[in-house]
């Protein structure tokens, strides 16, 4: 379904886009799912069932939604995020049913490619950085790194994840750390941040590096 004039994208019969909406060209959205005025959803992004998208949030390229996952105003998503079934996101701190704090939205800012599993909880102000990974039911309060993989109640830094989803570990004596499925390089900065000494992280991934062909726990 789309209306005249605007970028081919499909929506079905059972989900409801209100008007002033912006969805560009190859985006999918599936049953019982809701877009409310004002959002804006890039290319190629691919919204489960049963998901919400409030007014004023803005989502990049190629984002996957899986599905029941509510995404409120103040969350902005950059480009190659996912996620995960029934994660949650918020944009209140201190939410009471008698106080109106609409004018008081905290901020979400989920970073190019980063991974929030199944169940995980993002409370709202913080940062998730470029390619980090949410492990499934954490409960993130603080900003994360990037490549950051965190995990618990409440979330903790527990290393790094390369942009295939494989924790980085033993450095070489370069301080070089190699992901068992792409061959892909990492390595920290003086910062201490994590980054890809192979590929400008910009970009997209080449062709022979985007197909998985072997379960994770193959490479354990």
């Amino acid at each position: 379904m789309n209306n005249p004039g605007v970028e081919k994208y499909f929506v079905h019969e059972s989900s409801y886009i209100d008007e002033n909406v912006q969805i560009k060209e190859g985006t999918k959205i599936w049953h019982f799912s809701h877009v409310l005025s004002g959002a804006k959803i890039g290319r190629n992004c691919n919204i489960g069932q049963n998901v919400c998208i409030s007014g004023r949030v803005v989502i990049g390229n190629n984002v996957k939604i899986q599905n029941n996952v509510s995404v409120y105003e103040g969350t902005i998503i950059q480009d190659d995020v996912f996620l995960g079934p029934s994660c949650v996101l918020t944009n209140v701190l201190n939410p009471r049913s008698q106080i109106k704090r609409k004018n008081l939205y905290e901020k979400t800012l989920i970073k190019k490619g980063a991974t929030i599993c199944a169940n995980a909880t993002i409370v709202c102000n913080v940062t998730l950085g470029k390619y980090c990974f949410i492990a499934a039911g954490a409960v993130v309060t603080n900003d994360v790194p990037d490549y950051g993989f965190m995990v618990g109640i409440p979330a903790k830094h527990m290393g790094f994840m390369s942009r295939h989803g494989h924790k980085l570990k033993h450095a070489n004596k370069d301080g070089i750390y190699l992901c068992p499925e792409s061959g892909l390089k990492y390595k920290k900065n003086k910062e201490g941040i994590m980054y890809c000494l192979d590929l400008d992280e910009k970009d997209a991934l080449p062709e022979e590096l985007s197909q998985g062909n072997k379960s994770y726990r193959d490479y354990k």
